[in-house]
Formats: C-alpha cells, structure tokens, sequence
C-alpha cells in the first residue's frame, strides 16, 4: 500500500523514484474513463468516456497510476503496446494517499486526475465496473474499445495531429450499436427486448447506429467554432476554431477535419485536412483514402474554394480554386498555356517540370495558386494561375 505522501517535495521525490523503478514505462497517453457495458453481453465495452485525456503530458500522474495498479496486483506487461484494468477501490486509495498534498485543492484546479480520483472515492464502491484506467504505450493498432476511443480524443481534442495515430482495425475492434442520445444500446439486447419495449411505450429513440459515436457527444468545440447539425461531425474528427459546419450535404469524418477557421458545406472524407481559411462549397467532396486516390491522403491547403458538387481527389496548396460541378482526380488532364505555366512556376519554385499543354491532375498535386475550370464552349478541362483571392466572411468564423 502506498504510504500517504506528505507534502509535494516528497510528492515529487516519489514520482522520480517510480519513474526509475521497473515498473514504469513512459506512456504516449492515458486517462482513467467510464464505460457503457452491453445490456445483454455484460462483459462487451460498447463506448469509454475519458473527462481527461493525457497525451505526452502529466506524466507524474502516470507513474501514480502505475503504481496504484502494482500496488494493488495488477502488473503491466511493458512488452504489450496498451493497458487497460478495471478499477477497484484499492487502486482508488493508493491513488488518494500518493496525492495527498493535492487533494485538497480547490475544484476546477489544474490537477484534474487529481479531481478525477476525488470523485471515483465516492462512487467506486458500488460503481466498481464502470471504470477502467488506460494506458497506450506504443501506436500500434489499437487492441481495444477503450484504446481506440483514447486515441479519437487525442486526435479530436486536437492533442494529435491529423493521420498521426495507427487505427488501424478500429473498425473491427468497435461494435455496431444503437445510439439513443449519448447511449449505446446493443443491437442484440433490442432485437431480443422489442416486442415487450414497444407495448410499453420504452423504445428508445434511436438517433443512429454506428461504430462511432457523434463528435458532439464527447467534445466541447471552441466558443467560435458552429456545428449546426450533430450527425454531420463524427467523433475521431478535428474542428480548428472558428470552422462553421452548415447542415445539408456536409460531413466530417474521423481522422479528418479542418485547421483554423473554414466553411463546411461539403464532405471532408476520412484523412483529408483542410487548411485554415478555406471554403468547401455546398455538395463539395474531397475523396478519402479508400476512394480513388491511390491511397494517397489528401491536404487542401489555405485560402483554397471548392465549389458546389465539385470533386477534389488531389492534394492543393494554398490559394487554390476548384469551380463548381467538376471533378479534380490524379487521371484528369488539364490544358495549360504557356503564359499561366510561367505564372504558376514562379508561384511554385520548387516545381521541377518543362512546360507542356497537358498535365495530369497528380502532376500538379500540392501546388499553390491553381484555378481549375471548365472550358463551358469546348468541354476542355483547364488549369490557370488563379487570380482571385479567398476570403472567408469574418462575422462568421
């Protein structure tokens, strides 16, 4: 048992000592969460709720969990790439005497893990399967719902960056449920119990079914940042300040999202990033990495128009313009005068190529300044030193 700790000079002297014992492993994140079991197969997670995540921080709160958890006999294998125990109260009470110089502070500090423990003291001992501590220690592909939901925060919560977590068999690793609000319900519990909750006027109200949850059910956006419909973010994505998702044809996919301020009236597919200032018109779509662009995630970069029901299935740099209603993709070829390739030359220098009336859409991957359209006369599709300037309204974002 872990001997209450009596000031924070001792605190800190502790914590060293744990961090240079055999037991610790530097963790790249962890956080204690709740769990929703399933209804009918108790011993399913179907959703893990972190009100903190840890990412490459608060490190002295982990070697006290790890602590806590050989203290209380469950060892940790520093050969697996993630941890997850159940908590009981003898984890809880080595935990409190460890912070005991902290526990007396004020709600709303800055030790929230502290806060964390203060409040599964009084709810563990008849709550003792709701929560479990986590702990990933490598990215490797996530093992389970718990780790998986560890790293949606993290990417969500904007502590990791877009495309920088394996989640890698997510999907398999998540079950298909109902949602009903912030509920999870088992597909299988329903099935089994519809004729009895129909009669009695108890079937919920089902919101969706998913693998994942809606962003709104576990994040708090930026006071500037609009979601006008929930079921148009989905949990795993990552909205900078200021971005406005109008309803209609917008969706954000997990592992995808935007980077400051943007408007968001198309589909940002699963890995696309969308650079600070830019606009995706109504209907708009950038193509995901399973859906035609070799496999290749796609960046749009700053200041950059999508216009209505246009298709983008390239990489763009900043200042980029894409009109309305025509498909941008890797195959596409896109005639260029010589008077715009010496424009966008100078706008690129770094682009090592001879001048040619014909380039295909992956040849210009990643340049800034494009103006893509249409010849409305001859069908040609063309590509131009862009010569407008995106601006997003400022009272809006």
């Amino acid at each position: 048992m872990i001997e209450v700790i009596a000031n924070k000079d001792d605190f800190k002297k502790f914590v060293e000592d744990i961090q240079n014992s055999d037991i610790y492993k530097e963790p790249l994140g962890f956080g204690i969460c709740r769990v929703d079991r399933g209804q009918k197969n108790h011993d399913i997670v179907l959703q893990a709720t972190f009100p903190i995540v840890n990412w490459k921080e608060n490190l002295a709160s982990a070697a006290i969990f790890l602590k806590a958890l050989n203290e209380s006999g469950c060892n940790v294998d520093k050969n697996e790439s993630e941890a997850v125990f159940d908590i009981n109260r003898e984890f809880v009470d080595n935990c409190l005497n460890a912070f005991a110089p902290y526990i007396t502070q004020a709600k709303g500090s800055a030790h929230k893990n502290v806060q964390i423990i203060k409040y599964l003291d009084s709810v563990i001992d008849f709550e003792c399967d709701r929560y479990k501590v986590v702990f990933i220690f490598e990215d490797e592909a996530p093992k389970s719902v718990e780790s998986v939901y560890l790293k949606l925060y993290a990417l969500s919560l904007g502590k990791a960056p877009l495309r920088s977590l394996n989640l890698n068999g997510a999907f398999g690793v998540l079950k298909n449920v109902a949602w009903s609000g912030n509920t999870p319900i088992e597909l299988e519990w329903l099935r089994e119990n519809e004729l009895e909750l129909k009669l009695s006027n108890e079937y919920p109200v089902i919101d969706s079914v998913d693998k994942f949850p809606r962003f709104l059910q576990h994040i708090i956006p930026a006071d500037n940042t609009r979601i006008l419909d929930s079921s148009k973010v989905r949990f795993g994505a990552q909205l900078g300040a200021g971005t406005t998702v109008m309803p209609g044809a917008s969706y954000i996919n997990f592992n995808a999202g935007t980077l400051g301020s943007a408007m968001v009236e198309g589909r940002i597919s699963s890995s696309a990033v969308v650079g600070e200032g830019s606009d995706i018109g109504g209907g708009a779509s950038i193509l995901g990495v399973l859906s035609g662009t070799s496999g290749n995630p796609i960046s749009i970069g700053k200041n950059c128009l999508l216009g209505a029901n246009s298709v983008t299935g390239i990489p763009l740099g900043d200042g980029c313009i894409v009109d309305a209603g025509i498909a941008v993709l890797e195959g596409t070829k896109f005639y260029m005068s010589e008077k715009d390739f010496e424009e966008i030359k100078k706008a690129n220098p770094n682009w090592d190529t001879s001048y040619k009336e014909f380039f295909k859409g992956r040849e210009l991957a990643g340049l800034n300044g494009l103006h893509f359209r249409q010849d409305s006369t001859t069908g040609v599709m063309k590509v131009f030193r862009s010569n407008k300037e995106v601006k997003l309204n400022e009272e809006l974002h």
